[in-house]
């Protein structure tokens, strides 16, 4: 369960997808079957979580790792760069945004 607290020592990654309506959930397939066979399964990885935009426009995914090499090193997993190149070829961009988390309310 992701748990977003000020106190968190590691990375926080939030990556924005922006889709077609007659794509998002072509996306969203294959960033499930991302997360349950790679992301989840990498070293540091914590947690995860995918959303959807009302007009189906935008997907959004956060997720939690222990450090930042951690984030780095499954991006560089052969499998994950052949995933990442076919869910590129789906949207007309993406973007991962390594944050801090600064305050919660």
């Amino acid at each position: 369960m992701t748990e977003i607290t000020t106190g968190f020592s590691g990375q926080t990654v939030i990556c924005t997808f922006d889709v077609t309506p007659g794509t998002a959930h072509d996306v969203l397939e294959a960033l499930q079957a991302a997360y349950d066979g790679v992301i989840s399964r990498q070293p540091g990885y914590i947690s995860g979580a995918l959303h959807l935009n009302d007009a189906q426009t935008r997907i959004a995914s956060y997720s939690q790792w222990q450090a930042r090499g951690d984030y780095q090193a499954m991006l560089r997993t052969p499998e994950m760069r052949e995933r990442n190149r076919q869910i590129n070829g789906m949207c007309r961009s993406f973007e991962p945004v390594m944050y801090e988390v600064i305050s919660t309310y």
